[in-house]
Protein backbone atom coordinates (compact mmCIF):
# COMPACT_ATOMS: atom_id res chain seq x y z
CA UNK A 1 0.00 0.00 0.00
CA UNK A 2 3.23 2.37 0.17
CA UNK A 3 2.06 3.64 -3.59
CA UNK A 4 -1.20 3.54 -3.09
CA UNK A 5 -3.55 6.52 -2.09
CA UNK A 6 -6.44 5.91 0.08
CA UNK A 7 -9.39 7.73 -0.21
CA UNK A 8 -12.85 7.92 1.73
CA UNK A 9 -15.71 9.40 -0.26
CA UNK A 10 -19.38 9.65 -0.73
CA UNK A 11 -21.65 12.60 0.05
CA UNK A 12 -21.86 15.20 2.80
CA UNK A 13 -23.32 13.17 5.76
CA UNK A 14 -23.15 9.79 4.27
CA UNK A 15 -20.43 8.83 7.35
CA UNK A 16 -17.54 9.78 5.44
CA UNK A 17 -16.17 11.12 8.95
CA UNK A 18 -17.33 8.44 11.09
CA UNK A 19 -15.04 6.03 8.21
CA UNK A 20 -11.66 8.18 8.69
CA UNK A 21 -12.08 7.64 12.49
CA UNK A 22 -12.58 3.88 12.05
CA UNK A 23 -9.26 4.01 9.57
CA UNK A 24 -7.53 5.62 12.10
CA UNK A 25 -8.03 3.78 14.88
CA UNK A 26 -7.36 0.55 12.91
CA UNK A 27 -3.95 2.10 12.54
CA UNK A 28 -3.74 3.93 9.63
CA UNK A 29 -1.99 7.79 9.25
CA UNK A 30 -5.31 10.14 8.35
CA UNK A 31 -3.93 13.43 6.74
CA UNK A 32 -5.90 15.86 8.07
CA UNK A 33 -5.26 20.20 9.07
CA UNK A 34 -8.04 20.27 11.48
CA UNK A 35 -9.32 23.94 10.22
CA UNK A 36 -12.68 22.77 10.11
CA UNK A 37 -13.01 22.19 14.17
CA UNK A 38 -15.53 19.14 15.52
CA UNK A 39 -19.14 20.84 16.44
CA UNK A 40 -22.72 19.56 16.98
CA UNK A 41 -22.82 18.28 13.35
CA UNK A 42 -19.57 16.30 13.65
CA UNK A 43 -18.76 15.41 17.61
CA UNK A 44 -15.90 13.51 16.66
CA UNK A 45 -14.20 15.84 14.19
CA UNK A 46 -14.14 16.40 9.96
CA UNK A 47 -10.85 14.29 9.38
CA UNK A 48 -10.67 17.14 6.23
CA UNK A 49 -7.76 18.57 4.51
CA UNK A 50 -8.30 22.24 2.95
CA UNK A 51 -6.24 21.57 0.63
CA UNK A 52 -8.44 18.94 -1.26
CA UNK A 53 -10.88 21.46 -2.67
CA UNK A 54 -8.15 22.69 -4.68
CA UNK A 55 -7.02 19.63 -6.48
CA UNK A 56 -8.83 20.82 -10.16
CA UNK A 57 -5.60 23.18 -9.98
CA UNK A 58 -3.05 21.46 -7.72
CA UNK A 59 -3.13 18.29 -7.06
CA UNK A 60 0.64 18.04 -5.94
CA UNK A 61 -0.38 17.60 -2.29
CA UNK A 62 -1.39 13.81 -3.65
CA UNK A 63 2.83 13.22 -3.93
CA UNK A 64 2.48 13.20 0.58
CA UNK A 65 -0.34 11.09 1.16
CA UNK A 66 0.66 8.18 -0.29
CA UNK A 67 0.28 4.73 1.72
CA UNK A 68 -1.83 7.40 4.05
CA UNK A 69 -5.51 8.14 3.37
CA UNK A 70 -7.33 11.54 2.86
CA UNK A 71 -11.14 12.33 2.73
CA UNK A 72 -12.78 13.75 -0.84
CA UNK A 73 -16.60 14.76 -1.46
CA UNK A 74 -17.44 12.53 -4.58
CA UNK A 75 -17.80 15.47 -7.20
CA UNK A 76 -13.94 16.15 -6.74
CA UNK A 77 -13.07 12.44 -7.66
CA UNK A 78 -13.20 13.19 -11.22
CA UNK A 79 -9.96 15.55 -10.96
CA UNK A 80 -7.62 12.63 -9.28
CA UNK A 81 -4.81 12.16 -11.72
CA UNK A 82 -4.89 8.98 -13.69
CA UNK A 83 -1.16 8.34 -13.13
CA UNK A 84 -1.49 7.78 -9.75
CA UNK A 85 -3.32 4.74 -8.09
CA UNK A 86 -6.23 4.70 -5.36
CA UNK A 87 -8.33 2.89 -3.31
CA UNK A 88 -11.70 4.73 -2.66
CA UNK A 89 -14.20 3.58 0.14
CA UNK A 90 -17.16 4.97 -0.93
CA UNK A 91 -20.09 5.87 1.93
CA UNK A 92 -23.29 5.09 0.77
CA UNK A 93 -26.52 6.07 3.10
CA UNK A 94 -30.32 6.71 2.37
CA UNK A 95 -30.71 10.12 0.18
CA UNK A 96 -33.51 11.13 2.12
CA UNK A 97 -31.31 11.04 5.47
CA UNK A 98 -28.35 12.12 3.42
CA UNK A 99 -30.85 15.48 2.91
CA UNK A 100 -32.18 15.72 6.01
CA UNK A 101 -28.48 16.02 8.07
CA UNK A 102 -27.33 18.47 5.43
CA UNK A 103 -30.38 20.42 6.10
CA UNK A 104 -29.52 20.06 9.53
CA UNK A 105 -26.30 21.20 9.02
CA UNK A 106 -27.18 24.23 6.88
CA UNK A 107 -29.93 25.68 9.20
CA UNK A 108 -27.19 25.38 11.82
CA UNK A 109 -24.70 27.53 9.70
CA UNK A 110 -27.83 29.99 9.41
CA UNK A 111 -28.19 29.03 5.83
CA UNK A 112 -30.34 26.87 4.10
CA UNK A 113 -30.32 25.13 0.99
CA UNK A 114 -31.80 26.82 -2.09
CA UNK A 115 -33.39 23.92 -4.02
CA UNK A 116 -35.65 22.11 -2.45
CA UNK A 117 -35.94 17.86 -1.27
CA UNK A 118 -36.80 16.12 -4.23
CA UNK A 119 -35.05 18.04 -6.80
CA UNK A 120 -31.89 17.72 -4.72
CA UNK A 121 -32.71 14.25 -4.32
CA UNK A 122 -32.80 13.68 -7.85
CA UNK A 123 -29.60 15.42 -8.56
CA UNK A 124 -28.10 13.50 -5.96
CA UNK A 125 -28.86 10.07 -7.45
CA UNK A 126 -27.91 10.64 -10.48
CA UNK A 127 -24.97 12.00 -9.83
CA UNK A 128 -24.69 9.21 -7.81
CA UNK A 129 -25.31 6.81 -10.84
CA UNK A 130 -22.93 9.00 -13.03
CA UNK A 131 -19.72 8.85 -10.40
CA UNK A 132 -20.09 4.58 -10.15
CA UNK A 133 -20.15 4.11 -14.10
CA UNK A 134 -17.11 6.58 -14.26
CA UNK A 135 -14.62 5.20 -11.24
CA UNK A 136 -15.92 1.32 -13.11
CA UNK A 137 -14.07 2.63 -16.25
CA UNK A 138 -10.78 3.28 -14.00
CA UNK A 139 -8.26 1.13 -14.29
CA UNK A 140 -6.01 3.39 -11.51
CA UNK A 141 -9.02 3.06 -9.33
CA UNK A 142 -10.52 -0.03 -6.77
CA UNK A 143 -13.51 0.93 -5.17
CA UNK A 144 -15.10 -0.89 -2.20
CA UNK A 145 -19.09 0.07 -1.27
CA UNK A 146 -20.54 0.66 2.21
CA UNK A 147 -23.70 1.49 3.15
CA UNK A 148 -23.70 3.78 6.67
CA UNK A 149 -26.60 1.99 8.34
CA UNK A 150 -25.19 -1.84 7.31
CA UNK A 151 -21.82 -0.26 9.36
CA UNK A 152 -23.52 0.85 12.53
CA UNK A 153 -25.65 -2.15 12.66
CA UNK A 154 -22.61 -4.28 11.67
CA UNK A 155 -19.63 -2.79 12.70
CA UNK A 156 -17.11 -6.26 12.74
CA UNK A 157 -18.19 -7.25 9.55
CA UNK A 158 -17.90 -4.49 7.61
CA UNK A 159 -14.53 -3.71 9.25
CA UNK A 160 -13.26 -6.76 8.30
CA UNK A 161 -14.20 -5.75 4.76
CA UNK A 162 -12.14 -2.13 5.08
CA UNK A 163 -9.13 -4.59 6.29
CA UNK A 164 -9.80 -6.75 3.90
CA UNK A 165 -9.61 -4.25 1.08
CA UNK A 166 -6.70 -2.28 2.36
CA UNK A 167 -4.57 -5.34 2.35
CA UNK A 168 -5.22 -7.05 6.32
CA UNK A 169 -3.16 -4.28 7.54
CA UNK A 170 -5.65 -2.56 9.81
CA UNK A 171 -6.74 -3.34 13.64
CA UNK A 172 -10.60 -4.38 13.50
CA UNK A 173 -11.41 -4.49 16.84
CA UNK A 174 -9.88 -1.09 17.34
CA UNK A 175 -12.16 0.23 14.43
CA UNK A 176 -15.58 -1.14 15.91
CA UNK A 177 -15.47 0.09 18.88
CA UNK A 178 -15.53 3.86 17.50
CA UNK A 179 -18.66 2.92 15.55
CA UNK A 180 -20.81 5.41 18.09
CA UNK A 181 -24.95 4.57 16.85
CA UNK A 182 -25.61 7.42 19.07
CA UNK A 183 -24.60 9.90 15.93
CA UNK A 184 -26.93 7.52 13.54
CA UNK A 185 -29.45 10.93 13.90
CA UNK A 186 -31.66 11.35 10.68
CA UNK A 187 -33.31 8.10 9.82
CA UNK A 188 -35.87 7.56 7.26
CA UNK A 189 -39.13 7.23 8.26
CA UNK A 190 -39.71 4.64 6.17
CA UNK A 191 -36.42 2.56 7.09
CA UNK A 192 -37.93 -0.29 4.15
CA UNK A 193 -36.76 1.94 1.63
CA UNK A 194 -34.28 0.72 -0.91
CA UNK A 195 -30.99 2.05 -0.22
CA UNK A 196 -29.35 4.87 -3.13
CA UNK A 197 -28.67 3.47 -5.88
CA UNK A 198 -25.35 1.49 -6.39
CA UNK A 199 -24.74 -0.12 -9.69
CA UNK A 200 -25.69 -3.68 -8.86
CA UNK A 201 -29.54 -2.13 -8.84
CA UNK A 202 -31.83 -1.24 -11.26
CA UNK A 203 -32.23 2.21 -11.22
CA UNK A 204 -35.93 2.92 -12.63
CA UNK A 205 -36.41 6.11 -11.39
CA UNK A 206 -33.24 8.17 -13.24
CA UNK A 207 -35.26 8.80 -16.46
CA UNK A 208 -36.19 12.40 -15.33
CA UNK A 209 -32.25 12.67 -15.67
CA UNK A 210 -31.52 16.15 -16.71
CA UNK A 211 -28.23 16.47 -18.81
CA UNK A 212 -27.78 20.36 -18.22
CA UNK A 213 -24.76 22.24 -16.74
CA UNK A 214 -26.70 24.02 -13.98
CA UNK A 215 -27.90 21.06 -12.39
CA UNK A 216 -24.29 20.45 -11.70
CA UNK A 217 -24.01 23.81 -10.58
CA UNK A 218 -26.67 23.28 -8.05
CA UNK A 219 -25.08 20.33 -6.69
CA UNK A 220 -22.20 22.08 -6.68
CA UNK A 221 -23.16 25.30 -4.80
CA UNK A 222 -25.17 22.77 -2.43
CA UNK A 223 -21.60 21.13 -1.30
CA UNK A 224 -20.41 24.57 -1.46
CA UNK A 225 -22.86 25.67 1.14
CA UNK A 226 -21.65 22.79 3.14
CA UNK A 227 -17.74 23.41 3.24
CA UNK A 228 -16.69 20.81 1.06
CA UNK A 229 -16.02 22.36 -2.28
Amino acid sequence: MSDVIAIVSGLPRSGTSMMMKMLEAGGMEVVVDNLREADEDNPMGYYELETVKQIKGDASWLNSVQGKVVKMVSMLLYDLPLHKNYKVIFMLRKMEEIIASQQKMLERKGDRNVTDDEEMIKLYNTHIQKIEKWLQQQENIEVLYLNYKDIIENPHKNAQMINKFLNNTLNVEKMVQTVDKSLYRQRSANDNNPDIPTREQDIKDIHEIVKKEHDQEKIEAQLRSLGYM
